[in-house]
């Protein structure tokens, strides 16, 4: 179906046609076969790289083709929904392009756009690679809710790349269309008037423009999740965690859900065990495997609400919270939240709990940053919360999460985690070959029980550790080409 109502525009335009239709598409690259246009070419065979500009912007309905013997026209027959705001841009702004297409019998499918420098031609945006970057970030989008196109024009008369001039976060916006959330699209209208506005302080133009920036470099992306493989799953956590099968076998049960939801579950993970267990190791092997960047959040530090929350727009010094800096730093929207030492939040001075703020987070209902202003959609967040000691923590906070308990390892399985994992890894990280330092097994029995008390293995991780540089120590020092370990030996090293 057509995607513009021509009823309310001017007179000159009303002869106008649209002669294409929108399609809905989720494609994060584009080809020949799944283009992001089609153009007609049926009285004419276009070139594989095409030269030319979007004509007609009111309506963008044609591109003009600039070839050797002349220009011609041909309608858009076919635009994926997230790039018609872009294609009536680049039209508005007779921005020089290069198509590169393929020649169907349904049309020319076209799957790259690039800018070309022409002669006398204004610059795309007031940063370079501003299209690239355009295109990049449509493609992570997804498709608009309807075809039905906002015709609201900006008073703006515009990772890689960060938008941070007030041009390029116009052209952004404008580009992006209904590709952005509902919300922050109207949020972002009102903080652009009021970066322009000189009815307001520098100041507060100052805080409107950071604002912004920090905004749209997020890609804000919807609820939905592909399935994920349990094999690899599993293969991931067999990887980062020996024995565990409990926890393990929780996760999968976990991911089984989401492919079949294609949602988040309705509660995030909550891992309690002693110190030195591997929680935070679990969190990032989750991470790993919902393939999203993780955050991390340590509650032992915070000790007002207001480092969580953001402070004021009204305060010269204001500035978002941590909570809102985690989306800015991981650059989307759909993250793991790791929040390290549930148990220890502070009751804060005065201001209230730090803990209770992580409510609304939880929850998935959207977070509110008191210096963004704005809602953040929080239906993509998959929190991971670590403690040693649940007793500790709210009951409200409590029911937010699944708990899984991590226990402490036996004797037998730090012997096994010592040789198969934490000296390897050493070995590794050292640049040592496993023939140059060996840990004898009596070597072994000792430093299980030197640390038996401790029901995790960061003291044993960090005895590899010390082996392993020892080693290279003699190695380069005396010359020698194998160092063996006994128990004597490391009973001297760490004494």
């Amino acid at each position: 179906m057509p995607v513009f109502d021509f009823s309310s525009e001017p007179a000159e335009h009303q002869n106008l046609v649209c002669t294409y239709t929108t399609f809905h598409s989720n494609e994060r690259v584009a080809t020949p076969e799944k283009p992001i246009l089609v153009l007609d070419n049926r009285e004419r065979r276009w070139n594989h790289h095409s030269s030319g500009i979007f004509t007609n912007p009111s309506k963008q309905t044609a591109f003009e083709f600039k070839e050797a013997d002349g220009a011609f026209k041909a309608d858009i027959l076919q635009i994926d929904s997230r790039f018609v705001h872009l294609l009536k841009w680049l039209g508005k702004n007779h921005i020089n392009v290069r198509l590169s297409g393929e020649n169907r019998a349904d049309g020319y499918a076209v799957y790259k756009i690039r800018e070309i420098a022409l002669g006398g031609s204004g610059k795309l945006s007031a940063e370079d690679g501003f299209l690239q970057f355009m295109i990049e970030r449509l493609f992570a989008s997804n498709a608009p809710q309807d075809d039905l196109e906002d015709e609201e024009e900006l008073d703006e008369t515009g990772d890689h790349m960060k938008l941070t001039s007030l041009q390029s976060i116009s052209d952004f916006m404008t580009c992006a269309g209904k590709t952005l959330p509902d919300n922050i699209r109207l949020w972002a209208r009102r903080n652009l008037a009021v970066a322009h506005s000189n009815e307001v302080t520098p100041e507060e133009r100052r805080h409107a423009q950071r604002a912004l920036s920090i905004m749209m470099n997020i890609q804000w992306k919807n609820d939905y999740f592909e399935s994920i493989d349990p094999k690899k799953a599993r293969q991931i956590l067999d990887e980062e965690l020996y024995g565990m099968e409990r926890v393990k076998q929780r996760i999968i049960e976990t991911i089984i859900q989401i492919n079949r939801t294609h949602t988040l579950p309705a509660y995030g993970i909550l891992l309690v065990g002693p110190a030195g267990t591997g929680k935070s190791q679990i969190a990032y092997a989750v991470a790993r495997i919902l393939k999203l960047p993780w955050t991390t959040l340590d509650m032992s530090s915070i000790n007002d609400p207001e480092q969580l929350t953001g402070s004021s727009r009204i305060y010269s010094n204001a500035k978002p919270g941590i909570i809102m800096e985690a989306f800015s730093m991981a650059g989307e929207s759909n993250l793991v939240f790791i929040i390290n030492e549930l148990d220890k939040a502070a009751s804060g001075k005065g201001n209230g709990n730090p803990a209770d703020v992580l409510l609304t987070l939880l929850d998935n209902l959207g977070f509110t940053d008191n210096y963004m202003e704005c809602m953040i959609p929080t239906s993509g967040v998959y929190p991971i919360a670590t403690a040693n000691d649940k007793s500790q923590i709210s009951a409200p906070l409590m029911s937010r999460f699944a708990v899984i308990e991590i226990p402490g390892y036996t004797a037998e399985e730090k012997k096994i985690i010592f040789s198969k994992f934490a000296l390897p890894k050493a070995l590794k990280r050292i640049g040592l070959n496993a023939g140059e330092c060996i840990v004898t097994e009596d070597a072994i029995d000792m430093l299980v029980e030197r640390f038996a008390n401790a029901g995790g293995i960061r003291d044993l991780e960090q005895a590899a550790e010390h082996i392993v540089a020892n080693a290279l120590y003699q190695i380069e020092v005396d010359h020698i080409s194998q160092v063996v370990f006994d128990a004597k030996m490391v009973q001297e090293l760490l004494a």
